[in-house]
């Protein structure tokens, strides 16, 4: 079974970067496990915690759970909405947090997918572009194209939050069928 761990960049719970997340998980294959993997809890990255130079800070449990978390996965994607165009700033958190200790970053060659929206008609394609730019630094397999950028967000939904324009929802499965594709050839 492969597990995928999805990271939202939105903390609210009824967040549109939360709903298309909900959304996507069932269009994996049965035999996949996917999880949204919380980042509300991650405290604040500082690198006192990594510095083996540094003794009287102790490194928080919240970052060894979320590390070995990644490192076990055998795929990341992230949804994304866009926040002052850029990435929010707890997405942004998590990556840094995986990013150490150096010699053992969770994000090394994980093949990862990328949904951004945005409530307005860019479809948080500059939280994308900033998460793509972020990432490549892992050397991480992305799915290229198309991009998936979701614009004017709050109209895919119904009132109970499921999908309810056919074209996206197609879209996002195609993309996630290929997202498995490159999770397979990673394998």
């Amino acid at each position: 079974m492969k597990k995928i761990s999805i990271l939202v960049g939105s903390l609210r719970k009824g967040s549109f970067a939360r709903k298309i997340a909900n959304n996507i998980i069932p269009m994996f294959p049965k035999d996949y496990d996917v999880k949204i993997v919380e980042i509300r809890h991650l405290p604040l990255y500082n690198f006192d915690y990594d510095d083996p130079e540094v003794t009287d800070v102790a490194l928080p449990p919240e970052y060894t759970e979320f590390r070995e978390t990644i490192k076990a996965s055998d795929g990341i994607f992230f949804v994304t909405p866009e926040n002052n165009r850029s990435i929010p700033a707890c997405l942004k958190n998590a990556v840094d947090i995986g990013s150490k200790p150096n010699s053992d970053v969770a994000w090394k060659n994980k093949p990862n997918g990328i949904v951004s929206h945005s409530v307005g008609k860019m479809g948080g394609y500059s939280s994308q572009k900033n998460l793509r730019l972020a990432l490549s630094y892992f050397d991480m397999k992305t799915v290229g194209q198309p991009e998936i950028f979701l614009g004017n967000s709050p109209t895919y939904f119904d009132d109970e939050g499921n999908l309810n324009v056919e074209k996206t929802r197609q879209f996002l499965q195609d993309y996630v069928t290929r997202f498995v594709e490159l999770v397979e050839k990673n394998a």
